[in-house]
């Protein structure tokens, strides 16, 4: 094992909690973690020490002040961004990329064109439409094969020219889970002058995050979906935010991560965020030597991130492979994503299935019932669903380990499920 599951567990307040003497089952993960102590601890000390605005000679606003500092050399780590001053934090992922479209937009014109794709979640899709709408910008759809569940780079190749302006593309699917390959996309882009724009909201808490070495433009995601509280996070390139005009009050400022966290900051969501991980850190600490071995060029914190990551996908990877397996083996089931253990590096464990004579309401709502949390529907993965030709049929269930979860629990997933 990567590491001890039961002590990585205790972390976890809220997963020890039980409703009517039955325990709480949390494979709802995809759309928010739950949070360690760390974390709590974090926020709670924000609140009670030093709960102030920005930018006052006084002790809480300095020490606030100081706080967000860390935070921002925090997330730069985890991302391997060169400078916290190319880390944004705002609202949530969504929030962030409507306003940086917004201000992308000033470097574009009428027919220009952008390429989406039908694998994103809706928040990597309608900023950039709208934003067409507004300017009269001419999108291109990239798709995914219906069998491998993956882009055919062929087809991107295709679609892409001078022409384009900007790519948005996702790191992992919040619906298939597949993993794309983010570095050879932002590399064809950028032979053609695009930039290119990622949604790694569904990568960031299953694997190591290199953005210099993805060598994208613009990178987002959200820390209440790896372990911390609701908060988002932009990286962009340093020479692209600095370039880019910012909508914001004349006094906030003009440089930095500054111009573009417009008004009050959720200060303590950034205490919450360096808590999370921080967190990564201490587990990173707990991981097997094996796991730190391709990270030597980092040092410290740093390097006891990513080793946390690496641990955290293998670890994950056992859990996809038992939960595919277990899925696959009951009647009228089908598992919408990559299945082949031999291709589960191109995937996160988010799971998502159908089954025969069910819908995924039905079966949603039967595993609540057993106090097992998961999604059905579409998880604003509208694109996707329509692509699969299921959203007349209301979409999939959607089941999302991380690492905190458990071979037994997946195990009582499958069971309600093969008993229905």
């Amino acid at each position: 094992m990567p590491f001890d599951i039961q002590q990585i567990r205790a972390q976890f307040p809220a997963l020890s909690l039980e409703d009517g003497g039955v325990p709480r089952i949390y494979l709802d993960n995809p759309a928010g973690t739950q949070v360690p102590k760390r974390v709590i601890e974090r926020t709670s000390e924000y609140m009670i020490r030093m709960n102030a605005n920005h930018g006052g000679p006084f002790r809480t606003s300095q020490d606030s002040d100081a706080l967000s500092a860390e935070a921002h050399r925090a997330a730069a780590e985890l991302l391997n961004a060169p400078s916290p001053e190319e880390i944004v934090f705002g609202a949530n992922m969504t929030t962030l990329t409507f306003a940086i479209s917004r201000s992308l937009g000033h470097w574009l014109k009428p027919g220009d064109e952008i390429i989406l794709t039908r694998m994103d979640h809706d928040a990597n899709v309608n900023p950039w439409r709208l934003l067409a709408e507004d300017l009269g910008l001419e999108v291109k759809w990239l798709s995914f094969n219906r069998e491998t569940y993956q882009y055919d780079l062929d087809e991107l190749e295709r679609l892409i020219s001078r022409r384009v302006k900007l790519l948005a593309v996702n790191y992992a699917s919040n619906a298939l889970g597949t993993i794309n390959d983010v570095k050879t996309i932002s590399s064809m882009a950028r032979a053609v002058g695009a930039l290119t724009y990622v949604d790694a909201v569904q990568y960031v808490p299953h694997g190591p995050t290199d953005v210099q070495a993805l060598g994208c433009d613009f990178l987002a995601c959200s820390v209440y979906k790896f372990f911390g509280g609701h908060q988002g996070i932009l990286w962009g390139r340093g020479e692209l935010l600095e370039a880019l005009p910012a909508y914001k009050v004349r006094p906030a400022e003009d440089h930095g991560p500054g111009k573009f966290e417009t008004g009050t900051q959720s200060f303590e969501g950034q205490a919450g965020a360096l808590g999370a991980i921080e967190y990564l850190a201490w587990l990173g600490e707990q991981a097997r030597d094996i796991y730190r071995q391709p990270f030597g060029h980092f040092s410290g914190r740093q390097q006891n991130i990513h080793t946390a990551m690496a641990a955290i996908k293998a670890y994950e990877k056992l859990l996809s492979a038992h939960l595919i397996k277990g899925l696959q083996a009951i009647s009228g089931v089908t598992v919408h994503g990559i299945t082949d253990p031999g291709q589960f590096d191109k995937r996160v464990p988010t799971v998502t299935f159908t089954r025969e004579g069910f819908s995924p309401a039905d079966i949603a709502r039967r595993l609540a019932a057993e106090n097992i949390f998961v999604w059905d529907g579409d998880y604003y993965a509208v694109e996707v669903v329509k692509h699969l030709g299921l959203a007349e049929s209301g979409g999939m269930v959607r089941v999302g380990p991380v690492h905190y979860n458990t071979i037994a629990e997946l195990d009582r997933l499958l069971e309600v499920v093969r008993e229905m």
